[in-house]
């Protein structure tokens, strides 16, 4: 769009249906460079990507032109197809129905960056549910909590 101008920063998180542990060490760079790959086509620049067997992490830069919503649901759909075309597992490979998406200040972006890269580390101490609930609180964002688990 010519004479639009934006630094759209979102920080997304999305598990695996169930929290189930699919993304094993050994094909989870595979599919967060798929995820990296579906951003590049839709024009979204990746800044960090990480996450941990049952869930992702992806900090990325998106054109004004795509909703948040879309690019979560092109991701997602199109990486499941690709985790289930390559059998990469012995059942099918789900996400989650939902997502959580939060907008980062251009300041804020190294900080939220090393946080996504330190996933590992970070999950010694806590699990992605109380992860969210965090991060939740931290954006000021209501939740219920028969949804934090579908």
């Amino acid at each position: 769009m010519p004479g639009t101008f934006t630094n759209l920063l979102y920080h997304i998180t999305w598990s695996t249906k169930h929290r189930e542990p699919f993304l094993t060490d050994d094909w989870r760079a595979s599919m967060h460079g798929y995820i990296v790959g579906i951003g590049d086509a839709l024009r979204v620049k990746t800044i960090q990507i990480g996450g941990i067997e049952d869930h992702i992490h992806w900090l990325c830069r998106a054109p004004a032109s795509l909703s948040v919503s879309e690019l979560v649901q092109k991701a997602k759909t199109n990486s499941s197809k690709w985790a289930n075309d390559e059998h990469k597992l012995n059942t099918r490979f789900e996400w989650q129905v939902g997502y959580a998406a939060f907008t980062v200040s251009r300041s804020q972006s190294p900080t939220v960056a090393r946080y996504i890269e330190r996933q590992v580390e970070h999950h010694r101490k806590a699990d992605y549910r109380q992860e969210l609930v965090v991060l939740l609180k931290k954006h000021d964002i209501e939740y219920d909590e028969r949804y934090l688990l579908d």
